[in-house]
């Protein structure tokens, strides 16, 4: 007979049972038992090929479901893709209109100073004289109005473009990129990614080689509150700035903060990316391949996994904006070839930036006019 190494051993109702995880003992009669090994205790039951199989905690042990197994997402280190300081974002031939942007912030409100002033002479004369307060307070509200109005003339800026007739096709192509963009059905804001180095993480997010942190977004049209023009820019929410993409300049706002980046200092990167999607696929989603839930080193299924269902790998288009002085903004979209026309018009706005810069005034004629 030939040499080999069983791997159990039968004493009396114990079977001792040896695995490459270790040592494990079982105790019971056929089509019961109950056992004890490296993976924790369990009880099989069955005959006849139906069989029963249940892992039962360690005593104080939470039960923890099969499909999540130790360790988290949170072992990635995670790396923000976020812009810097939004003051750091200055341009020469903006640096006046920035200077009194960021100044309005500090203006009294004419609103607030007269509603206040009014409801302190109310309450004076309700006191003294006894006057009736209800009618009085009525009052309140035209005169907020009315302080609303001078606020219009005193704490906003108007902006206003005359575009020439290569300037406006220009601008013309960047707002119907934008309306392009627009149109995927899922737009998300990156804020953060991270590289996945370890083999439990790994298993956990379906054999993904990096994670990143997103919300969803949507784009459209605006102007900050402190600005009136004879064009309505496109409008771009990312986190917790927004961009404004005016003929001139890419104007940043955060927390009424506000800093621009010219068009020539601007980069703008599109890239195709796989992304594992757990979540509905967008309708207009390339779908490029699946993976599992858990996989295994080979690229199959974990067995060792309940519900581990396939998952579908999309081909999405990722657009950054980035500048020497801190801007980096990283948006993705669902549609492949959602931000190519956009990415293409704002590389041809960059020579009218320089030129704008250079002149003070060219093919754009940018002018801030005093408020009505």
């Amino acid at each position: 007979m030939p040499f080999y190494l069983r791997k159990s051993v039968s004493a009396g109702p114990f079977r001792f049972n040896l695995s490459k995880s270790g040592v494990g003992f079982s105790v019971g009669v056929k089509g019961l038992r109950f056992g004890s090994g490296p993976r924790g205790n369990y009880i099989h039951a069955g005959r006849g090929g139906i069989y029963y199989r249940k892992t039962i905690s360690k005593p104080g042990e939470k039960s923890k479901p099969h499909e999540r197994p130790e360790g988290t997402a949170s072992a990635v280190e995670m790396e923000a893709i976020d812009s810097g300081d939004v003051l750091a974002m200055t341009s020469a031939s903006h640096a006046e209109l920035l200077g009194r942007l960021n100044d309005q912030h500090n203006k009294t409100s004419a609103a607030v100073v007269l509603g206040w002033a009014f409801a302190a002479l109310v309450c004076l004369a309700a006191f003294v004289f006894g006057l009736v307060v209800l009618l009085s307070l009525l009052l309140i509200f035209p005169i907020i109005a009315f302080g609303s109005w001078l606020d219009q003339a005193n704490r906003t800026e108007v902006l206003y473009y005359d575009l020439e007739d290569d300037a406006e096709r220009s601008y013309r192509q960047l707002t119907s990129g934008f309306d392009i963009a627009a149109t995927a059905k899922k737009i998300w804001h990156v804020s953060a990614s991270g590289d996945v180095r370890d083999l439990t993480t790994w298993k956990q997010n379906a054999g993904a080689s990096s994670l990143i942190q997103r919300a969803h977004i949507q784009l459209g049209y605006g102007l900050p509150k402190v600005i009136r023009s004879n064009i309505t820019p496109p409008r771009i929410h990312v986190g917790v700035q927004t961009l404004y993409l005016f003929p001139d300049v890419v104007l940043v706002e955060d927390k009424q903060k506000y800093g621009a980046v010219r068009y020539c200092d601007l980069t703008v990167e599109c890239f195709s990316s796989r992304f594992i999607e757990d979540d509905s696929v967008p309708a207009d989603a390339d779908v490029v391949g699946y993976t599992w839930k858990h996989p295994n080193k080979s690229g199959g299924p974990d067995r060792r996994f309940a519900n581990n269902h396939q998952i579908p790998i999309c081909l999405y288009r990722d657009m950054i904006f980035s500048s020497e002085s801190g801007l980096l903004e990283q948006i993705e979209f669902s549609k492949i070839d959602a931000c190519d026309e956009l990415q293409s018009a704002i590389c041809n706005l960059a020579p009218s930036s320089i030129e704008l810069a250079a002149k003070d005034q060219a093919t754009f004629s940018t002018k801030t006019v005093p408020a009505e």
